[in-house]
């Protein structure tokens, strides 16, 4: 199933309401479920045939996000934040709450990033927090238009939503290392001089 990019309403609905998505970020084409739904996260490990014990990013539309997970920022993790988001630079915090396990799949941690295009930071207000890994088989380059995506996902997604060729960089993976950010993969994000 299509849904026009402009139908805001009905992508947030379907998500909300437990649906898997394909549809572009302001990186690359990604998998879209709602991230407090551990059925819906579970499908996209699935239909990715992504390893179990590798977690995906999530993504927030407000540094208040951060709360749903039980996270609580440093002044350097705020710092940060308030000076890089929005935009290409996930962020992994410690995060031990049990109830997260789904998502953190024994890491203690998750990756989150706050997207810099409005049209998904509104679907993420309406929706809540969203997990999206690149829309790729594990280990195979991430679809770069909807009709590669339904080529190789066919009826596995609900819907998926045209954003035309989206040839983005994926982000830049960091984490805090004390008052520090380590690079864990490069990616859109560039980083000049001190973090």
């Amino acid at each position: 199933m299509k849904i026009s990019k402009s139908n805001i309403s009905e992508i947030s609905s379907k998500l909300f309401s437990g649906s898997v998505s394909i549809m572009p970020s302001d990186t690359v084409y990604g998998f879209f479920a709602c991230a407090l739904n551990p059925t819906a996260v579970e499908r996209i490990y699935s239909i990715k045939k992504r390893d179990l014990d590798k977690p995906f990013i999530i993504l927030i539309s407000d540094i208040k996000d951060l709360e749903v997970f039980g996270i609580e920022v440093s002044n350097f993790q705020l710092e940060v934040v308030n000076k890089y988001w929005p935009g290409s630079l996930s962020l992994i915090f410690e995060c031990s709450d049990s109830k997260f396990e789904y998502l953190y799949r024994g890491t203690n941690s998750l990756a989150i990033r706050m997207p810099k295009d409005e049209w998904l930071l509104d679907i993420i207000r309406k929706t809540g927090p969203l997990v999206a890994p690149s829309a790729n088989l594990q280990n195979a380059p991430t679809v770069k238009n909807m009709d590669e995506a339904i080529a190789i996902f066919g009826d596995d997604v609900d819907f998926y939503v045209d954003g035309g060729v989206c040839e983005g960089v994926s982000s830049t993976l960091a984490k805090f290392n004390g008052d520090k950010l380590e690079i864990l993969r490069p990616g859109g994000f560039i980083v000049h001089g001190q973090l």
